[in-house]
This record gives C-alpha cells, structure tokens and sequence, in this order.
C-alpha cells in the first residue's frame, strides 16, 4: 500500500491561536501544485485521508480535493496535530490498515510530526526534513511492518 505524508501548506505567522492560522495565497498555490502532482499517483481512487482539526490543514486538504478522486473516507484525526505523537499515531494507522486494507491513504500535517511519523513507517530512516506542502510517499507492507520511502517531493515556487 501508499502512504502519503504532507505537511500543510504556508500559513500566516499569526492569528488568535496555533490552530486558527490560515493558509497564505502562497500556501493554497502550492498545496494545490502538489496536488496536481500527486493525483497521477491514484488509479482513480482514493482510498483514505486524514487531516488535522487545525484550520490550515483542513484549508490545505480543501485547496487539494478538487484535482484528487473523492476519498472513500475524509477524517478529521485529532492526533495528528503539532503536538501528536508519532508513535502513537503510527500504531493507530497500522490498526487502522490492518483492519480497513486500504490501496492508498493521504495525511495532512504537521512539523514536527510528519517527520517522525515517517521515520516511524521506514525503519532506519533519519525523520526527513519537511518544507511547508511537501510530501513523502512510503511503499509499506503490512506483512512485514516495514516500508521504503518512494520519493520526497517539493512544491516549485
């Protein structure tokens, strides 16, 4: 299967809370450049995708859906904030596909965890850096609870 780990798109320096920060025009472009890039990745179905409760996430996610398959699942995963921790969500994803056996599944964001959880889905490997609407693709394999990082791609611009 495929896992796709996105940080968030840019996000304004300030608003009244972590969580209540808005994309930039720059961020909502950019995500959706991704966006592009990554819907040649789906033999037209989407199969799960889950996204952080904060508001640039979720305006990431919704600069992205119209140039991806509708997903079988949309998820808002509380866990997977800032604050989540990798471990944690990385156990609950395994569950989650051992139970569900999706093809393919989308998660948007944020540092420092989409670093770590990563890192946590490849044995081995260093938690990558993330730079704002980028995105990492895992091969992992259920059977032997290990993936391969495919590619680490950059939005241009």
């Amino acid at each position: 299967m495929r896992i796709y780990i996105m940080r968030h798109g840019e996000a304004q320096h300030f608003a009244a809370s972590d969580a209540e920060r808005p994309l930039t025009d720059r961020g909502a472009s950019l995500s959706e450049q991704m966006a592009l890039q990554l819907a040649g990745q789906f033999d037209n179905d989407l199969d799960m995708v889950w996204v952080s409760p904060y508001l640039r996430a979720q305006q990431t996610w919704q600069s992205m859906a119209s140039h991806l398959p509708e997903p079988k699942r949309l998820m808002t995963v509380d866990e997977i904030t800032p604050y989540g921790d990798a471990e944690d969500v990385a156990a609950y994803l395994k569950a989650v596909i051992g139970i569900e056996q999706p093809e393919n599944l989308l998660i948007v964001s944020h540092l420092p965890l989409v670093g770590y959880l990563t890192a946590e889905m490849v044995p081995g490997l260093q938690p990558p850096m993330f730079i704002t609407s980028s995105i990492a693709a895992i091969d992992y394999q259920p059977d032997s609870d290990s993936g391969d990082l495919l590619w680490h791609a950059n939005p241009e611009g």
